[in-house]
């Protein structure tokens, strides 16, 4: 039996809020645009108060504009960037142009400091998420949540005496495609899961090698923890993992940049695949699921295209394999962060409890020959 029942399961507020919102075209509660389009045009009764620290993380830049786009929810008090250089770098681009950049002690004493955008480098990440956590803020923790499993813990510990959210940039949770996916898998329109198989990939310049081959577990480490994230939601904790990352230029590096593993369940078998040396390997990102009912086929992940196969009628869809037409994304990251904006206020519950976050982190590790 498929444990999303057990994992993660969506806030009796949000799923109805989502199911009211259900696309005519699909009949599958989504997060959809709409919904996104929703949430953003609500007037809430306080903007959340939010602040980053680090302008080093890949998606740094975009949860910087994200937030400042969705002004109507966040109100920007500061930017954090300790290294002078990339500060330079930084400060008069058209995402942070015009904020306020102060240090981590001043940040952390803005009044009513709600929310934390945590986006250092990878190595710097769990200290900076502590003292976020101690300082009483809620934070957004980009991913992977570092190299340290016990640290991790630590944290998630904090989190939870300190009664305080993390909210971990996996960038697939609130995209329609993912969304479909997981409301199907738990309508039961797939049946029990047997296979998922998932490629995250893409290519990376020469320079930007050395950057990645500080970390052993390279690019499953670095790119596949977004679909590890994807099969402990469907599926929960494997029994076991097993990894093959390989190294497919020692004469430049020890960067392990072909990655592959294995996560074993009692009924069913995931594999990840995750290299940064394919040529467009973006394009080629991809999600299957397949189960004892009918298979879910995502690719390319972004923008999302979605078909369905089936074996027997589910909703509005027929019997055999259709292309779902799915809503347009608001953007990459709008429904993460506004859904946490309204878990933030009160208005619904968080549906990626720490639980959830621990298991993934231990499998990102493991795939990753890192633990």
């Amino acid at each position: 039996m498929n444990k999303i029942d057990n994992q993660n399961n969506i806030s009796r507020r949000r799923f109805a809020v989502t199911s009211a919102l259900t696309s005519a075209a699909t009949c599958v509660p989504l997060f959809t645009s709409a919904m996104v389009g929703n949430l953003a045009a609500m007037q809430p009764a306080q903007k959340i108060r939010v602040g980053q620290i680090g302008t080093q993380h890949a998606h740094a830049s975009g949860k910087m504009a994200t937030v400042r786009k969705l002004s109507e929810h966040f109100e920007v008090v500061g930017v954090v960037e300790e290294d002078a250089a990339q500060r330079s770098k930084t400060e008069n681009s058209p995402t942070y142009r015009g904020l306020k950049w102060m240090t981590t002690e001043q940040l952390l004493a803005v009044p009513e400091l709600q929310l934390v955008l945590v986006e250092t480098e990878i190595d710097k990440l769990l200290e900076t998420a502590e003292r976020c956590l101690s300082a009483g803020v809620h934070i957004h923790l980009d991913k992977p949540a570092g190299a340290s499993l016990n640290h991790w813990r630590r944290i998630t510990a904090l989190a939870a005496e300190k009664q305080r959210m993390i909210q971990m940039g996996y960038m697939f949770r609130s995209n329609p495609a993912f969304q479909f996916l997981f409301e199907a898998v738990k309508s039961g329109w797939l049946g029990d899961i047997f296979e998922v198989y998932g490629v995250m990939s893409k290519q990376l310049a020469a320079s930007e090698r050395a950057e990645l081959a500080r970390y052993r577990g390279g690019s499953m480490f670095e790119l596949g923890c977004h679909l590890i994230d994807v099969v402990v939601k469907l599926l929960g904790e494997p029994t076991s993992i097993t990894a093959f990352n390989r190294c497919t230029r020692p004469e430049i590096d020890q960067l392990r940049d072909n990655c592959l593993a294995v996560f074993e369940y009692p009924r069913a078998t995931a594999t990840i695949r995750s290299s940064v040396v394919e040529v467009e390997g973006g394009r080629r990102r991809q999600l299957t699921v397949c189960g004892a009912q009918g298979t879910i086929e995502i690719e390319p992940l972004e923008p999302p295209q979605l078909t369905l196969t089936l074996d027997r009628p589910q909703g509005k869809f027929r019997k055999g394999t259709q292309v779902v037409e799915l809503p347009k994304m608001a953007g990459r990251y709008d429904g993460d962060l506004l859904s946490f904006a309204a878990a933030i206020r009160g208005e619904q519950v968080y549906d990626y409890p720490l639980q959830h976050d621990e298991i993934v982190q231990a499998c990102v590790l493991q795939a990753s020959e890192m633990l």
